[in-house]
């Protein structure tokens, strides 16, 4: 089969490489019809080189076909529509059963200390194979995929795999009062669709933050009070204040993490330590590694007193010197994590089988064969071409 392979630092090629099979009796293989590129594929691409082997295939957006199903497999046959979770989650253990499916028992990686494991991504995840290809193996064939019905076009389905899921928690733990405000930091894939969630459930006032023109304007149209962190950049937190009564929003999600604008020193490091030899760079983005904070800060300075901070970008620094003084001095909530993407499917689906209120059909700005990845993530990276949202097509 074809596959997007990771290479080296800026280096991602498809490639022809085995076809997965079936290994376990519950697994089933799927022909993988759509597959995005996720903004977290990027960190890929610049900076957890060490946590990659030349010949991964990446990715974690996948949905399609069962082609086939393991002898156990009982509610998946041939022919079923599915999309697949990016979590590598069971569904019936211990924090499976209470939501936290990114945190499940049965595929944590405890060699490396974290979580569960995650489709295409890195051995700090399992180092499983992802679904930038033509056919991907899933586990847990009777729990894991969402099986979705036959009609609407993918560009419906899709984003259960990983853009809805995260959207929907990062507003769900921002707790934004009924009526009440949020600011978005960045309008990327997960910002624009966590705006779109939060307006959706009754926000009243949705600032987003942003530096991209095409974005700005994207969000705009939906409702959101689009600011250009380019015209604000030393005056940002008056700004929403001024918004705001004076106070600030209630919450803040913060949907940069560590791809935040600024800290060009640490952004030297960060590439500089993709350079070194494996072993000696997996120990200095351990144990050394610090992340640009930029976006965390203007979180903690936007939020109102008493108001709550959601991080759904993600961060990688053992070392980031946090504000702990502020956070404790505005009496602020902080909750962060990878998004249980099977706890929210009951709650998005019922939005996408009937009508769009999300504007799912038209969210992806692109849509490429999947021989065109490498230009994709080339051109995602260098946010150019007005790209926020790609699709490949295998």
């Amino acid at each position: 089969m074809r596959a997007l392979t990771w290479q080296g630092r800026r280096d991602v090629r498809v490639e022809t490489v085995p076809d997965p099979r079936i290994q376990d009796r519950t697994d089933v293989i799927v022909r993988v019809t759509s597959t995005g590129i996720c903004g977290s594929d990027l960190h890929l691409y610049e900076v957890l080189g060490p946590y990659l082997d030349p010949g991964d295939i990446l990715g974690h957006e996948p949905m399609g076909i069962v082609e086939e199903t393991g002898s156990d497999v009982r509610s998946l046959s041939p022919g079923d529509r599915v999309v697949v979770p990016f979590n590598v989650s069971c569904g019936t253990c211990f924090m499976c059963e209470h939501g936290l499916h990114s945190q499940c028992e049965t595929t944590q990686v405890r060699e490396r200390g974290t979580g569960a494991a995650l489709f295409g991504y890195t051995k700090l995840y399992g180092q499983v194979p992802g679904g930038q290809a033509q056919f991907l193996r899933v586990p847990f064939g009777d729990t894991l995929p969402v099986k979705v019905p036959e009609g609407p076009p993918d560009e419906r389905f899709v984003y259960l795999s990983d853009v809805l899921p995260t959207a929907w928690q990062a507003v769900e733990y921002a707790a934004v009062p009924p009526g009440g405000s949020l600011t978005v930091l960045g309008l990327g894939p997960i910002g624009d669709m966590a705006a779109r969630i939060a307006l959706h459930r009754g926000a009243s006032l949705v600032v987003g933050v942003d530096l991209v023109p095409e974005r700005l304007r994207r969000a705009s149209s939906r409702g959101v009070t689009a600011l250009d962190l380019r015209e604000h950049d030393h005056g940002l937190g008056d700004t929403i204040r001024d918004l705001t009564d004076g106070r600030g929003t209630d919450a803040v999600i913060d949907a940069v993490g560590m791809e935040a604008h600024g800290a060009p020193l640490v952004k030297a490091a960060q590439w500089a330590t993709a350079k070194l030899p494996g072993a000696l760079a997996q120990k200095v983005m351990e144990h050394l590694g610090v992340d640009r904070l930029n976006a965390l800060y203007t979180a903690i300075d936007v939020v109102r007193r008493g108001g709550t901070i959601s991080l759904a970008g993600v961060y990688g620094g053992m070392a980031d010197p946090i504000p702990m003084l502020t956070l404790f001095d505005k009496q602020l909530q902080l909750r962060m994590g990878q998004a249980n993407v099977r706890r929210w499917v009951d709650d998005i689906l019922p939005l996408l089988t009937e009508s769009d209120p999300l504007g799912v059909e038209n969210f992806a700005t692109h849509v490429l064969p999947l021989e065109e990845g490498p230009q994709a993530y080339e051109t995602f990276q260098a946010k150019a071409d007005g790209m926020v949202k790609t699709l490949l097509k295998p």
